[in-house]
């Protein structure tokens, strides 16, 4: 994640702790762990990553094996679980294990689609302890009704909003930039202003499950520039009105360097700083700073790239897993950068991006270590920037 917010508006939050004060040893860096903790959900997204639908997945972790995993995961001192799906709030345990994972230390957030959180359910939810809710809207309307394959799943999500922000639950909205629905960004923020949402992410389309199929909606490279450009300046004007929000964009570290050459225009001291801390952020964690578990216990890279699996925590322990090399793959990932192919090895920005969204590179070019087809910089941008010499990031 890049905190545009951070780094232009001086907004800190408890993310800053994992951008940018990690292990720099790739095998003792702790991963956030997503957990598909049910694969069923009660809409039918177009771009969904696992494909999920309103069925029953046989298979699934118990509730003892969720908890065994749990405690595998805290024992790897894995600094946040996320319930993702499917739907999360589809299963009927989720609150059992939240509150097992609550007592033995580790913060818990969940990704929804937040049209089931109705008032008693966002009580329950800040009852029970849950660091943050993030709700997925994909456009305004009929534009995420269409995206989500529900009629009203936009008005019953801004409801479940409404009710979390009323129970003072932190709350945030996730967004995928596509051909379809970029043109509704401004609407998006002005409902984080007015419905007192306290955070933002925008999503580049990661090729993956459904979203395999909406490759061909993946913004062009001018197009995707404005969109980036747009939350820029959206970001600098919530700052001038004094309006602190978060504002984050995810899976394409073409953002870091974007917002690096517009900040050395504005503010070049300013630039200076960001750059160092991007640095530290260091690019796409894939394999390293994020990790997967499916809804059947089988571990992944990230919650996009489940083609690939590394091994099932029931049978070993997550940790072990997580830190075997001997898959080729997984070794490869703590350490990319020597297999790397294209413009990458030479890009000025290589430090801060990590070689960008190898899943993307895969589905595109049939090789993991092709250039990423979402990276938008310029080869002038890539090979002749000037960049600051490397120092402390300050934080």
């Amino acid at each position: 994640m890049i905190s545009f917010s951070g780094l232009l508006g001086d907004i800190t939050s408890y993310g800053d702790k994992l951008r940018y004060r990690r292990d720099p040893d790739p095998l003792k860096r702790r991963p956030i762990a997503v957990w598909n903790c049910s694969r069923r959900c009660n809409l039918s997204c177009v771009h969904c990553y696992s494909d999920s639908r309103d069925t029953s997945y046989a298979g699934e972790l118990t509730t003892e094996e969720g908890k065994a995993m749990i405690r595998d995961l805290k024992e790897f001192n894995v600094p946040v679980l996320l319930f993702s799906g499917g739907e999360p709030l589809m299963r009927a345990d989720l609150f059992e294990l939240n509150t097992y994972a609550r007592k033995l230390g580790l913060r818990t957030v969940i990704s929804t689609n937040g049209t089931l959180i109705t008032p008693a359910m966002a009580r329950r939810i800040k009852d029970d302890g849950f660091e943050y809710i993030g709700i997925s809207l994909d456009g305004m309307d009929k534009n995420n009704d269409r995206f989500r394959g529900k009629i009203g799943a936009f008005d019953a999500a801004l409801a479940g909003i409404r009710n979390l922000v009323a129970v003072g639950q932190k709350v945030g909205l996730r967004f995928t930039i596509t051909g379809h629905n970029y043109k509704d960004i401004p609407q998006l923020f002005k409902i984080v202003e007015a419905e007192g949402v306290n955070r933002i992410c925008f999503y580049h389309l990661a090729y993956a499950g459904r979203g395999t199929q909406q490759e061909s909606n993946d913004l062009p490279h001018a197009e995707t520039r404005q969109v980036i450009g747009s939350i820029y300046d959206w970001v600098v004007s919530l700052s001038q009105r004094g309006i602190n929000k978060e504002v984050l964009t995810v899976d394409n570290h073409a953002d870091a360097a974007y917002l690096y050459l517009r900040m050395k225009q504005d503010d070049p001291a300013k630039a200076a700083q960001a750059f160092a801390l991007l640095e530290a952020n260091g690019g796409n964690a894939s394999g390293v700073g994020i990790s997967n578990i499916d809804n059947v216990g089988d571990v992944h890279a990230d919650q996009f790239w489940q083609s690939v699996t590394f091994g099932n925590v029931r049978e070993r322990k997550f940790g072990d897993i997580w830190t075997d090399t001997s898959h080729e793959l997984m070794g490869k990932l703590k350490d990319r950068r020597p297999f790397l192919k294209g413009r990458c090895p030479q890009c000025k920005f290589l430090n801060m991006c990590n070689g960008n969204l190898r899943l993307r590179a895969s589905v595109a070019h049939g090789d993991v270590w092709a250039d990423d087809p979402a990276c938008y910089l310029t080869d002038d941008e890539v090979f002749r920037t000037e960049v600051p010499v490397a120092g402390g990031c300050g934080r």
